[in-house]
């Protein structure tokens, strides 16, 4: 199958995803598919003339680099000024696949945008749909819609500005946990403990955009679930070495401990599958996706977020829970790409 990995672009998660890409376009030339990696933003600019199923992937991009990229040095790079976030080229390849594997993170790649681009290209590409990619990644709107059929934390939706900055300062009850509204890897999260941690955090959110969730602090264990073709995976434990799951943990070697299964009692594990699969369902989502949750020690697990374009290195969470039934990384690969191409045939 000719398959177009699509990767990179302009989203904080950029660094995640290129990792994503390239060790998913090798796993699919190594099941002898014909497969390309295209960076979303910068296209083929700098590749005139090369033939992108049959170039290296650069063995740099299988490392995840610890820090977030500098988006607005990323944007200087780019040859082409203009305000499009797709690169020359990318569409007109897209066009020329069998299917586009979406190994994209964040901005650009989990909200909805590009789905719906390649909806109307006609090109099958792998996940959810645009509409329910939309809503999932928005953690607010994703919220009210499930906090009828799960347990999530108290939250409000609020967009931070110098002049409400005080005032959100003194009145938010602590602890509380400061997160973007639509953003992944932990990218801009923040736990604060005392009113200068909560300045301090609704200050940097305001350069994320200031739409921002205060979300209640619950004290358990971090535990995620992923969903494959509408079943629950095997969930795993997240045990940070210190502080919590943040960028830097995720993606420091040796910065987290991942237990997977995670070592829990089966009525948890039950309980953890359902909420992840009714949030799944109630979002309308498709194909994989996986779900975070903290659980109390009552076994309450509280739903956080789900994403719908999670990681795909070999290490990240979703092929380590795919492994634990013996789906190892290449057959996950071509299992996400087969599900899809069902996936966009149905909604038709």
């Amino acid at each position: 199958m000719k398959v177009l990995v699509l990767a990179g672009g302009l989203s904080p998660e950029r660094n995640v995803s290129l990792s994503s890409g390239a060790l998913v376009c090798q796993a699919l030339r190594d099941r002898e598919h014909e497969a390309a990696l295209v960076d979303l933003f910068f296209g083929l600019e700098g590749r005139e003339g090369e033939n992108p199923y049959a170039a290296p992937i650069p063995e740099a991009l299988r490392r995840i680099s610890p820090q977030a990229p500098d988006l607005a040095q990323i944007r200087a790079q780019r040859r082409e000024k203009g305000p499009s976030s797709i690169g020359p080229g990318v569409l007109a390849l897209c066009a020329q696949a069998e299917a586009v594997f979406l190994a994209l993170h964040g901005a650009c790649g989990e909200d909805g945008r590009i789905q719906a681009a390649l909806d109307l290209l006609g090109v099958p590409y792998t996940g959810s749909g645009c509409v329910p990619s939309a809503l999932a990644m928005d953690k607010d709107l994703t919220k009210r819609l499930v906090a009828g059929v799960v347990t999530t934390p108290a939250w409000e939706r609020v967009t931070v500005t110098q002049e409400n900055l005080q005032t959100l300062t003194d009145r938010t009850a602590l602890p509380v946990v400061v997160k973007p509204i639509a953003s992944g890897s932990s990218i801009g999260v923040y736990i604060a403990r005392t009113r200068q941690e909560l300045a301090q955090a609704l200050e940097a959110s305001m350069d994320l955009g200031g739409q921002t969730l205060l979300e209640t602090y619950i004290q358990g264990r971090e535990i995620q679930v992923a969903v494959l073709e509408d079943r629950a995976l095997p969930s795993i434990e997240i045990i940070p070495r210190e502080g919590f799951y943040d960028y830097a943990n995720k993606y420091q070697p040796n910065a987290a401990r991942e237990v997977c299964p995670a070592e829990i009692p089966p009525a948890w594990e039950r309980a953890l599958g359902e909420a992840a699969l009714a949030v799944f369902r109630t979002l309308g989502l498709s194909v994989y996706a996986r779900a975070d949750f903290i659980v109390t020690e009552d076994g309450t697990p509280y739903f956080l977020e789900i994403n719908t374009l999670p990681g795909m290195t070999p290490t990240s969470l979703v092929p380590q829970e795919a492994a634990a039934v013996g789906i190892d990384y290449g057959a996950l690969c071509e299992t996400i790409i087969q599900a899809s191409l069902t996936a966009r045939k149905k909604e038709k």
